[in-house]
């Protein structure tokens, strides 16, 4: 068996963000963990329903087929004990997931194990493992229950808000602080100054390389930029991702519009954003991420 995963884009999962655990999660904040533990020792050979990010994993795993090569590793990194988490490993094994890898870390926060997997996106229901991760430099979002499964379609379509997720939140400060007319103004005069990467830069330019993998007309992913700004603030962010070499198939400059409509026409398998009001709206029609970075998600004293 190979020994590292260095050449391999790796996204590291929560088993909850995986599967439907809902109840026995409803177990373990009634009753505790003892009776979480027998409950799933219980119900171990009940397969579990997908959760909320199921079919994106399972678009990423299919790549492997599409390219003849593993050039995607999941990873399930888990609040669980092996003992509660073999139910989860029961439900990989009934849905045919190639997820091999995993850590247990009994009730505490796996980030700490992202680094030694080498992972370009963790994916939690648990927030402050979320919070942990981006403190330590990795793309990770809190996966929001609720989103729309949209038709079955081998072909994996992805999008990212700009600002505080693809792009630092520096712009974003200077909108919070002086309102639109300062943000466009100094967004004009910065247009030839490219952005600072934000915590979604190097998980786009992963995935930008596995696109760069298939021939341009057969690529089975998409990925889009669906953000508030609009022109003159558009400049900047082509530039900035000409600077960095990276594609976007699709960049919706949106001047404020709900992104909702936009997300189910361009049929996202998941979106991420760093403002939660936009994740409330855009978890009825997609699976959202919530990306808890920048300024919008600093706690106020």
């Amino acid at each position: 068996m190979a020994n590292n995963i260095d050449d391999k884009l790796v996204l590291a999962i929560s088993s909850r963000a995986l599967f439907d655990l809902s109840e026995s999660h409803k177990v373990y904040l009634a009753s505790g963990v003892e009776a979480y533990r027998q409950y799933q020792i219980e119900h171990e050979d009940e397969v579990l329903a997908p959760g909320d990010a199921f079919a994106l994993v399972q678009k990423l795993l299919n790549l492997n087929q599409h390219l003849g090569r593993a050039r995607v590793e999941v990873i399930l990194v888990s609040r669980n004990s092996a003992d509660t988490g073999l139910r989860v490993f029961n439900s990989i094994h009934h849905y045919g997931l190639a997820i091999s890898r995993a850590a247990f870390v009994g009730g505490r926060s796996p980030y700490p194990y992202l680094k030694a997997f080498g992972c370009d996106l963790f994916l939690s229901t648990h927030a402050e493992d979320v919070r942990s991760a981006l403190e330590a430099g990795f793309a990770a979002a809190t996966i929001l229950s609720g989103g729309a499964s949209r038709a079955a379609s081998e072909e994996l379509r992805i999008a990212f808000d700009g600002d505080a997720v693809l792009f630092s939140d520096e712009s974003e400060r200077v909108y919070q602080a002086g309102g639109l007319e300062a943000f466009q103004a100094s967004e004009r005069q910065a247009a030839r100054e490219p952005l600072r990467g934000g915590p979604f830069k190097g998980f786009l330019a992963a995935l930008n390389a596995l696109q760069r993998e298939f021939p341009e007309d057969a690529c089975p992913i998409r990925t889009a930029l669906v953000t508030a700004r609009s022109a003159p603030a558009h400049e900047r962010v082509i530039r900035t991702l000409r600077e960095w070499d990276i594609r976007l198939d699709e960049s919706l400059f949106l001047g404020g519009l709900t992104k909702s409509a936009f997300l189910e026409a361009f049929a996202a398998d998941v979106f991420f954003d760093d403002q939660t009001g936009h994740c409330e709206l855009a978890r009825e029609v997609v699976a959202t991420g919530h990306v808890p970075h920048g300024i919008s998600n600093e706690v106020k004293l």
